[in-house]
């Protein structure tokens, strides 16, 4: 078995019907299918190419319920709206009792993910025992001055640490280059999207992980597969520590994570937990 924990409607041209088939390609047997609520200035509108749109940001809530309608048995509902709405907290408890929604994702906003707004969502989702899947991304000059300079998300590797404080009880998954970035102690995560080069010691993802129990890992993305790959020798060491933490997810529609994952010769189990049974122990279905 393998679920994919991270994945979004009408990404990249696969409609429900051809993600469904290439699901059954790489023996995925369900997916996370997510959406991303976000103001139109607070994102790259090169996005538009790839997804859907609409008033609510590049990928709609109505978007991912209709992949669950089609195939119930395949999909689980993720929704987020954007916790600084004053409506926020009320329209995802109605679309958890109405559309059976399980998962908080994807957040991937610019603002601080320990804002108060954002903490009340994060508690409520702890009452809903819904897991939180965040994205972070860091400042890079794009040499554009409209819609925006650049795309940050989240505000920081600390923002996300605050907020693991204050929300004890509430499982947050991380991901995106700000996220894996810092997988090691280097400062590379200020500099580069995707670093290369050994894994130095000292990483805050690491860290964090040992300090605080209710974070886990989404490997999903050219971030989570990079994290992984720069560092091979580190990443079998990684993958065994925090094996019951880590979640497999694409956010694409490729095998090379999977591949990746199934080189390392991992501990007896450590594999199965990572690609399905992490995922069953948050989210059962």
């Amino acid at each position: 078995m393998i679920i994919d924990v991270h994945n979004h409607p009408d990404w990249y041209g696969y409609n429900a019907e051809r993600l469904l088939a290439n699901m059954d390609e790489n023996g995925i047997s369900k997916t996370w299918i997510l959406t991303w609520e976000c103001p139109e200035d607070e994102y790259n509108p090169e996005f538009l190419a790839v997804c859907p749109g609409g008033p609510k940001g590049p990928i709609p809530l109505s978007s991912a319920i209709a992949y669950v309608e089609r195939s119930p048995d395949r999909f689980v509902l993720g929704f987020a709206p954007d916790p600084r709405r004053p409506e926020a907290v009320d329209r995802l408890a109605f679309a958890v009792s109405l559309y059976g929604v399980r998962v908080y994702g994807e957040l991937k906003l610019r603002m601080m993910y320990d804002n108060p707004d954002a903490l009340r969502m994060f508690r409520f989702c702890a009452e809903k025992n819904l897991p939180v899947i965040l994205h972070i991304d860091y400042e890079f000059e794009t040499g554009a001055r409209y819609p925006r300079p650049n795309w940050w998300y989240g505000g920081g590797i600390e923002a996300l640490e605050r907020a693991l404080k204050a929300c004890p009880d509430t499982v947050f998954i991380g991901h995106g280059p700000g996220f894996w970035a810092h997988i090691s102690g280097d400062d590379k995560y200020a500099r580069e999207a995707y670093p290369k080069g050994k894994v130095e010691d000292g990483g805050k993802v690491v860290e964090m992980l040992r300090q605080y129990p209710n974070l886990y890992c989404d490997l999903s993305g050219e971030s989570g597969y990079n994290a992984l790959n720069r560092d091979q020798e580190f990443a079998k060491t990684f993958l065994s520590e925090f094996q019951d933490r880590i979640l497999f997810g694409r956010d694409f529609f490729d095998s090379r994570l999977l591949d990746l994952l199934r080189s390392f010769s991992l501990p007896d189990g450590a594999l199965e937990k990572i690609l399905y049974a992490n995922a069953l122990r948050l989210v059962p279905c």
